[in-house]
Formats: C-alpha cells, sequence, structure tokens
C-alpha cells in the first residue's frame, strides 16, 4: 500500500529528529509530510536539514504553508494533496511524541477490516502517561460531552491518532468541513459514521508532551463547545453520488469474500 503520515507543526523544533527517526523505524516505506505553519522556531528549516541526505528520510518532506494558519487547515490542505497524489492510507498524527509511532503498523493492518482506525486511548487497553488528574478529568469529560450531545459512537472520539484508508477521506468531503481547531477531529468522526464508513478503535498509550507547549486557546476550546451542537441540529448528510459510491464499493466487496 501507498502510505502517508502528515504531521501539522508549529513550533516542534525539540521533538522532530526524534519523531522522524522513531516514525522511518515503525513505516519504513510509509512516505512522511510536515505541514509547518510558518513556525517561528524554524522547524521547517531544521526538518529539512534532518532530511538533507538521509536516504532513510528519502520520502520525507516539509509543506510550508501559506495564508490562514490552524490544525484544521493545515490537516485539509495535507489531506487534499494526499487524495490528489493517490495514496491508499492516509495517517495523521501529532509531531510531539504524544503519538507513539510505534503503534503505527497497527493502525495500518487494521484497516483490511475497517475505513478509519482509530489510536485509541478509551478503548480496552488503551491508556494515558504523564496527565495529571485534572487533564484526565477534562478529557474524559470532553469525550463524554461530545459523544452524548452529537451522539457519536467512536470511544475516543477527540482522538488525533488516526489512520483513514482513501475511501473513507473520500466520504467526508474535506473540502466542505467547518472546525478549524481540535474540533476537526469530531465533525471528521462523525461524518465518517454518517457516511456508513467501518470504524475500529486500537488501543494506544497516549504520552503527554516533553517539548514544547500547547497550542489549545480560548477560541479553540469555545469552537470545540460548539460543535457538538451543531452537528445534533445541523446534521451533515453525504451526497446522493457519494453514498452510491459506497454502497457500490460494499456490494463490490461483500461478493469477493
Amino acid at each position: 500500500m501507498k502510505v502517508v503520515i502528515i504531521v501539522p507543526t508549529y513550533n516542534e523544533a525539540d521533538n522532530l529528529s526524534a519523531l522522524v527517526g522513531q516514525v522511518a523505524d515503525a513505516l519504513p516505506d510509509a512516505h512522511l509530510w510536515l505541514m509547518d505553519d510558518n513556525s517561528p522556531d524554524g522547524t521547517a528549516a531544521i526538518a529539512e536539514s534532518i532530511f538533507a541526505g538521509n536516504p532513510n528520510y528519502r520520502n520525507y518532506r516539509v509543506i510550508r504553508r501559506k495564508g490562514v494558519r490552524g490544525l484544521g487547515r493545515a490537516y485539509r490542505d495535507g489531506f487534499q494533496r494526499a487524495l490528489d497524489a493517490d495514496y491508499d492510507c492516509i495517517i495523521q498524527m501529532d509531531a510531539d511524541l504524544s503519538h507513539d509511532p510505534s503503534a503505527l503498523p497497527a493502525l495500518v493492518a487494521k484497516t483490511a477490516e475497517a475505513d478509519l482506525v482509530i489510536g485509541s486511548r478509551y478503548c480496552e487497553g488503551g491508556s494515558v502517561k504523564n496527565w495529571p488528574l485534572h487533564r484526565l478529568l477534562l478529557s474524559r469529560f470532553a469525550v463524554w460531552y461530545v459523544r452524548t450531545i452529537a451522539h457519536i459512537s467512536i470511544l475516543d472520539v477527540t482522538a488525533g491518532y488516526r489512520c483513514w484508508t482513501r475511501r473513507a477521506l473520500s466520504a467526508v468531503q474535506i473540502e466542505t468541513l467547518h472546525s478549524e481547531g481540535y474540533s476537526f477531529q469530531v465533525e471528521m468522526g462523525y461524518r465518517a459514521l454518517q457516511a456508513g464508513m467501518r470504524i475500529a478503535e486500537v488501543p494506544i498509550t497516549f504520552i503527554d508532551r516533553q517539548f514544547g507547549q500547547s497550542k489549545i486557546s480560548r477560541k479553540v476550546l469555545f469552537e470545540s463547545f460548539l460543535m457538538p451542537w451543531r452537528l445534533r441540529h445541523n446534521p451533515w448528510t453525504p451526497a446522493k453520488d457519494e453514498m452510491t459510491a459506497v454502497q457500490n464499493s460494499s456490494d463490490c466487496a461483500n461478493e469477493t469474500k
């Protein structure tokens, strides 16, 4: 399979060397794209110097984004590029090593039976390390809040460690997404369910970042608070031609079993 890992970056210079090395060890044949939002700490230039001349990183690149910044926009940009380049699996993960690269093979392998695979903190076997109690409680509340208000069955609905098949990523119609911050994860998961995608969760151990600072702002938190209500009262439905394509794909899969 043709696999690309998309990692948004903003001031992640301290994490780059470890991240890149661990990704290469876990999935040697995968491509890696760093979607950099003009990091003041020189993240892009440092990454390019790490990649230069190293045969293990020949498929790694930095995409220097221009215009409006933000997690959601960085992912939309990366996802669209990946679809245009005909990748089979598109993985999203954080740059701060909270998402352990050693879990990458398990996420890709699970796509044999699912359209979207989520690296989950809260499914059986999942866990969190190095979080203070108040942060763990806040995360648990956020997951409960989103699942309750928006009626989403995903156990770790706010998770950002995901492996999308091309089919699933095409189905959610990324060009029409509304969210900009971390609620982007919620909206994407919701749309995958609405489009009839098969979703699986594999356990991961989430490790709090050691270097750098969190990018969560009040604006991001406010958007995250409103998103479940938006999804509940303004439900999204996939285009008819998209649903037809999904049904045809499912019928073909059933015929080959």
